[in-house]
């Protein structure tokens, strides 16, 4: 394999083209070898193996310098780096993480995860090259889906405008976000394709930038020409390449939207492999709710900032919903904004993605939504420790960055019945914004309120006497575990309350637990600085009750095992049970 013998990019630039053609199966060999084993991102490693292999065959890295943007197209540029032991090696796998890392190698400069960021970061290094005299190639790579995030058109135009020296903007145009496209750059991206890159109209040039097109972008040899004509250029540029979006696997060349990102599977039939859990889930739940309420309720809107799926909303729902639906492309703040407009003018929005990408959009929640008191629902996927465990997509962030901001009311459902019932009620009524988190766990069943218009008032599910356990969302299951074992361990029975709202305090019923219970124990899905359980706490700040808080630390945890978290926390049952015992 000729892949063996290539540890650095100097070491691939002794190959003839049809070599590198050769590398380029061999890479993909190397793909097929960890994704179908652990999973990860598919569609777009698998297109872009070629423009890897021409990037690190003109540049030279790492004085030249990548930015991937997302980088879950970065599997390729790891492998010519040497790491690919992490896909070839079973036993290695955990060395490499699904994105670019600088711990991990001199030939990456950012850990990335998120998108639209690598032509403002690129732009970054190369400001800074300029100001200590330094000559070099800096190379922004970016999908065409990530186009439409606003920081990557404020980069556009600060590039155009602002910078006289080398910069190479690769657009990788697969024609393909994570599901189809939205937003009209994407006309002008089509027209600029089937022109060959000739179209009168072209908003690249529009920003004052120069610009090349390649049609063939899954060719080696055309992909070489064209960046050995930008390479030391001495002014902006964008280099356009049209490419093939999982190339070398005809279902996912197919099924774009279904292979972006991918569980273990059997590579002759496509089908995942192992055991994955199946019956009744929050994700089916939410679809299948969305669906019913758009058939009944023709005033209802479905907001997505490029991120349909998080909720389980396929193409054969997003062409059901029609008119109620809209898709911004990644672009939340426009997103956030937009569901204001159609608060205020009388319809009803519901905003859908996942937590960690939400976090772009505070300030539009703070001042569109929050200030003006739109009755707005959010609702949130992977918002738990248990759900994306990396470091750049981690969810439990979301309840200390968001329930301080005011007028906002954040409910955490425990069962099935409550989250229903919240939906319910927050997409109906018109007094205030409201962010719902998707629980976490096993689905639960339990009786629930239809209406949550008493903003804050908790619920005691459990009464008992000593030990108060308020339980946030989807740790409910786990203080009813803990109740049990406290009964079974200690001889008496705690109080188990059901907050319902993450962004309040309900001071009557946590002044009423100050005549029969010696400690309260706060339990929480997210990080405990600025969070749920610090609220109760200050709350009794003057009062003799203890409070003890369970949550996560402060801090970017990274392909974590959940359960030995937990352990680390100090937040298993058999834990808390002996703090129970000390603190008593």
């Amino acid at each position: 394999m000729i892949l063996d013998n290539i540890n650095t990019p100097k070491d691939l630039k002794k190959y003839s083209v049809s070599e590198l053609e050769t590398v380029a199966k061999e890479i993909r060999e190397g793909l097929f070898n960890r994704l179908t084993k652990i999973g990860g991102h598919f569609g777009p490693n698998f297109g872009f193996v070629e423009a890897t292999i021409a990037l690190h065959y003109v540049f030279d890295s790492p004085k030249d310098k990548f930015v991937f943007d997302v980088s879950h197209q970065s599997y390729a540029h790891k492998m010519l780096t040497g790491r690919k032991a992490g896909y070839f090696d079973d036993s290695r796998f955990s060395e490499d993480s699904g994105y670019t890392n600088p711990d991990e190698s001199e030939h990456d400069f950012f850990n990335i995860g998120h998108t639209s960021t690598s032509i403002a970061l690129a732009l970054g290094l190369a400001k800074g090259r300029d100001v200590l005299g330094e000559k070099e190639n800096i190379i922004a790579i970016i999908g065409d889906g990530s186009l439409s995030g606003g920081e990557a058109m404020e980069a556009l135009s600060v590039a155009g405008s602002e910078l006289n020296s080398n910069f190479i903007i690769v657009v990788n145009d697969n024609e393909q976000a994570i599901a189809e496209t939205h937003g009209g750059i994407y006309k002008n991206l089509k027209a600029l394709r089937d022109s060959k890159g000739k179209a009168e109209n072209n908003w690249f040039t529009a920003f004052g930038l120069d610009y090349y097109y390649e049609e063939n972008g899954n060719d080696i040899a055309s992909l070489i020409k064209v960046f050995e004509k930008v390479k030391d250029i001495n002014h902006p540029v964008v280099v356009h390449i049209h490419t093939q979006k999982g190339k070398g696997y005809a279902l996912a060349e197919k099924d774009k939207e279904g292979w972006h990102w991918c569980v273990p599977f059997d590579r002759s039939t496509g089908k995942p492999t192992g055991t994955f859990a199946g019956g009744e889930s929050y994700f089916g739940m939410t679809s299948q709710y969305i669906i019913e309420k758009a058939k009944k309720d023709k005033n209802f809107v479905v907001v997505t900032p490029a991120m349909p799926m998080s909720v389980g909303l396929g193409p054969m729902e997003r062409s059901e919903l029609g008119k109620q639906y809209i898709d911004t492309g990644i672009a939340e703040e426009a997103a956030v904004a937009i569901a204001s407009g159609i608060a205020r003018r009388g319809a009803k929005p519901l905003v859908v993605t996942n937590m960690t990408f939400l976090q772009r959009a505070y300030d539009q929640i703070s001042q569109d939504v929050c200030i003006n008191k739109t009755p707005v629902t959010m609702l949130m996927n992977y918002s738990s420790f248990d759900g994306l465990t990396d470091v750049t997509h981690l969810g439990i962030f979301g309840l200390a960055a968001f329930t301080n901001i005011p007028n906002l009311v954040v409910l955490c459902p425990s069962s099935a019945e409550e989250y229903i019932s919240m939906l319910d009620w927050s997409i109906d009524q018109k007094k205030h914004p409201v962010l719902i988190l998707i629980p976490g766990n096993a689905v639960s069943h339990r009786p629930a309120d239809k209406s949550y218009s008493d903003i804050n008032r908790y619920k005691i599910e459990m009464q008992g006497e000593k030990v108060a356990i308020i339980a946030l969302g989807d740790f409910f299951q786990k203080a009813e575990e803990l109740a049990s074992a406290i009964k079974k361990s200690c001889g008496f029975a705690p109080t188990v309350v059901n907050p319902r709202f993450a962004s309040g305090v309900h001071e009557n019923l946590l002044h009423a637990l100050e005549k029969n219970h010696q400690l309260v124990i706060t339990m929480e899905d997210g990080i405990l600085e600025g969070g749920f359980g610090q609220k109760i706490a200050s709350f009794y700040g003057p009062e003799k009750m203890l409070v003890k808080n369970y949550g996560l630390k402060k801090q970017f945890y990274d392909r974590y095992d959940p359960a030995e978290l937990l352990h680390e926390c100090g937040m298993t049952t058999e834990q808390i049970v002996n703090d129970v015992k000390s603190l008593l």
